[in-house]
């Protein structure tokens, strides 16, 4: 039986932000829910957030994920007061404590299974997980026997020149039996320098104490700043590439390339250079996609191609083609084998298979039927200034070049409508719709500052 206890409550000055440190973003997900996340792979029975400044925020953040407990924090006066703040919450719990830090997003949660199955294996009051970092410089030095028991933990500043050699450092991830952290939560004191109460502290009091190493250091960098921020992404971007080329995903060039690690791949996807995928985002078989797009919250069929373009909040069905330069968004539906070329915008449009929309149009709030063919520079006319309105043509229906389709509107199947022309009454299937103004031509006419000049 677990709990887990994740600590939210600074502010994080350094990352010059009014905005709680645990809610900046990461490849798509606050940092406090990445590690929510990962704990969630325990199968925890209480998940306890633990808050302090703008903590209404932390909690509007996190109103759609159901059964968190909130603690609050009024001050922050170190970590082993944050941990004191559970005691009325855990009061009668008598399982172990999983203590997380909001600010430490890349622990994978296998390294959380791994510290808890350690833990619980061998009866202990309290684990540590530790880790091996090429520079321990600023770290507190973790010490332990052949065993992994633990001696003894120093701070850096307090290690001698041989101490100093250890590379094994405290990651700030505890896990803790809950009845005996309990009886020692009140003897902690904040007569140090920082006049803080730590939880390591509470490891002095334990018996057994062990460590467990986290087999990638990387896993326990901290947030503090916009830099280590930019790190933690590189590192996110590393795995999350790396696992979907050994998918069978094929990545032109990864370093241009970034992939939320809520995206979805099939096998034989091509991601060309500079393109960005984002949110649920899923890219079937065959697929190509860029160079130089952005896919976001869409959903891509399989052969599918997709050049120099923004998809946002759409779907595009299989076999279809799209760019350059084109944009789709608001819901935007493309069906099967569809061309939608170059400098193309639809928006909350729904286009049957078969049709094409080959370049400088603007489809908004609009169904467009199977085979029909949009000519170069045909505009829905949607919004009267009030609300907005759809515009229907049936399959198999032709525009012409320059048409402007004054919503709302329906026109019917097997439609052509000729260039130039501004349609604004309903048309019947089978018809051919002119509607421009007849041609004018005056002989001999010119400006009369033409003439005067003459």
């Amino acid at each position: 039986m677990v709990a887990v206890a994740i600590l939210a409550a600074g502010r994080g000055t350094r990352m010059k932000s009014d905005l709680p440190k645990v809610l900046h973003r990461l490849g798509g997900r606050s940092l406090v829910e990445r590690v929510l996340d990962s704990a969630a792979q325990v199968n925890p029975l209480r998940r306890l957030v633990i808050v302090g400044y703008r903590g209404d925020s932390v909690r509007e953040s996190l109103a759609a994920r159901s059964g968190l407990e909130f603690v609050e924090q009024p001050e922050q006066l170190g970590t082993g007061h944050a941990i004191q703040q559970l005691l009325p919450s855990l009061k009668g719990f008598e399982g172990d404590l999983l203590v997380l830090n909001g600010d430490v997003p890349l622990l994978r949660p296998q390294t959380l299974q791994l510290l808890i199955k350690t833990h619980q294996d061998n009866g202990n009051a309290a684990t540590i997980l530790t880790a091996q970092v090429p520079n321990p410089k600023g770290y507190g030095r973790v010490f332990c026997d052949g065993n992994n028991v633990l001696t003894q933990i120093v701070e850096d500043r307090d290690c001698s020149q041989a101490q100093k050699q250890n590379r094994r450092v405290n990651a700030g991830i505890y896990c803790f039996r809950w009845s005996d952290l309990s009886e020692v939560l009140p003897k902690l004191t904040s007569r140090n320098e920082q006049q803080e109460y730590y939880l390591t502290d509470a490891v002095n009091y334990l018996n057994p104490v062990m460590t467990v190493d986290v087999e990638d250091y990387q896993e326990i960098l901290g947030i503090n700043d916009r830099k280590q921020l930019a790190t933690a992404y590189s590192i996110l971007q590393t795995r999350i590439k790396d696992d979907w080329m050994a998918q069978g995903v094929t990545l032109i060039d990864p370093d241009s390339i970034t992939i939320d690690d809520t995206v979805v791949l099939q096998p034989d996807v091509v991601i060309e250079p500079q393109t960005h995928l984002r949110g649920q985002t899923i890219v079937q078989a065959r697929s190509h996609i860029g160079p130089g797009s952005l896919i976001e919250n869409s959903q891509i069929g399989e052969d599918t191609a997709i050049l120099f373009s923004v998809v946002r909040d759409s779907v595009v069905k299989s076999g279809s083609t799209i760019g350059p330069y084109a944009h789709l968004k608001g819901h935007a539906e493309v069906g099967a084998h569809c061309r939608i070329g170059n400098f193309v915008e639809l928006k909350n449009t729904t286009i049957g298979d078969r049709t094409n929309v080959a370049h400088l149009s603007y489809l908004g709030d609009a169904t467009i039927g199977t085979k029909a063919n949009i000519g170069g520079g045909t505009i829905t006319a949607n919004y009267d200034g009030v609300k907005k309105h759809r515009t229907l043509i049936g399959d198999r229906s032709k525009t012409g070049v320059n048409n402007s389709l004054i919503a709302p509107l329906v026109i019917g199947e097997d439609v052509t409508i000729a260039a130039g022309s501004t349609i604004h009454e309903d048309l019947p299937n089978d018809c051919l719709a002119i509607a421009r103004a007849r041609q004018v031509v005056k002989l001999g006419w010119r400006l009369k500052s033409q003439t005067e000049n003459k």
